[in-house]
């Protein structure tokens, strides 16, 4: 188990991403789905890892899990390679997908316990958890009936809660609004608020640029697995010129028509 030195505490990020590259067998050669990407996300930070679909964002987030190792380059969450200590690093994380399901014939009381004890944590401490969380997400009055019962916001709150049950310092959200409606898309919003507070490192990885110019502290912008532009909102506006997010992407990937040479 190699791990480096610090912490997102002391200032060191706990989120580190550097020249991280991934490539795929096709016919005839690779594709390549990253290239050369390097960022880093600090505690208490919201870093939005944005780009159309395609551009790199989901291998990107299966390497920083441990899930897809690198042809290339690192990703270390609180110090451990991913790809070196690949179990180590799932206890660090929590992980927010549109894609997750919920084990439908569990209650949500005992998929949360469930997912406790997977990670480790003493029954005790899950129960405390799940009041807390309980509290936070509004699940009481749900909390005992079967997830196959439950609304799409009922589940999507079970969902959220899931995640944070082993109490992990850096938290992954991969399209986590897709199929919401906007009192669905309030809760993740409010979500990220509370992750913030709490002093996670958050990456939020979307294609709603609108959304996520709301949610992020900090955006890097994929396009075809490159890194193309990162920095603060006013960072990006004073490089760009642009105001909004969706317009520097569209400055930056739509190619500007040429002008015609005066007739002599």
């Amino acid at each position: 188990m190699e791990r480096s030195q610090g912490n997102g505490a002391d200032g060191v990020a706990m989120v580190r991403v550097a020249g991280l590259r991934r490539e795929f067998p096709r016919a005839g050669g690779t594709i390549t789905a990253v290239d050369d990407v390097t960022f880093d996300v600090r505690s208490g930070e919201v870093y939005g890892l944005l780009g159309p679909n395609g551009a790199g964002k989901t291998t990107t987030l299966r390497m920083i899990l441990g899930l897809l190792e690198p042809t290339a380059g690192l990703a270390e969450v609180g110090g451990l390679r991913t790809d070196r200590s690949p179990q180590e690093v799932k206890a660090q994380i929590g992980l927010v997908s549109a894609g997750a399901g919920l084990y439908q014939w569990l209650p949500s009381r005992e998929l949360l316990e469930f997912f406790g004890d997977l990670f480790g944590c003493p029954p005790p401490l899950v129960a405390q958890r799940i009041e807390r969380l309980a509290d936070l997400f509004e699940l009481w009055p749900f909390l005992d009936q079967r997830c196959a019962t439950l609304s799409t916001g009922q589940k999507q709150r079970v969902n959220l809660a899931r995640a944070l049950i082993h109490d992990p310092p850096v938290m992954l959200l991969d399209e986590p609004t897709r199929g919401l409606d906007v009192i669905g898309s309030k809760v993740i919003f409010d979500y990220v608020k509370h992750l913030r507070s709490r002093g996670k490192a958050v990456i939020v990885c979307t294609h709603r640029l609108d959304e996520a110019q709301r949610l992020c502290d900090r955006f890097g912008l994929l396009h075809q697995g490159r890194l193309v532009l990162e920095g603060t909102l006013d960072q990006l506006r004073e490089a760009t010129g642009c105001e909004t997010l969706t317009d520097m992407f569209l400055s930056l990937l739509v190619p500007k028509p040429r002008r015609s040479e005066p007739t002599p």
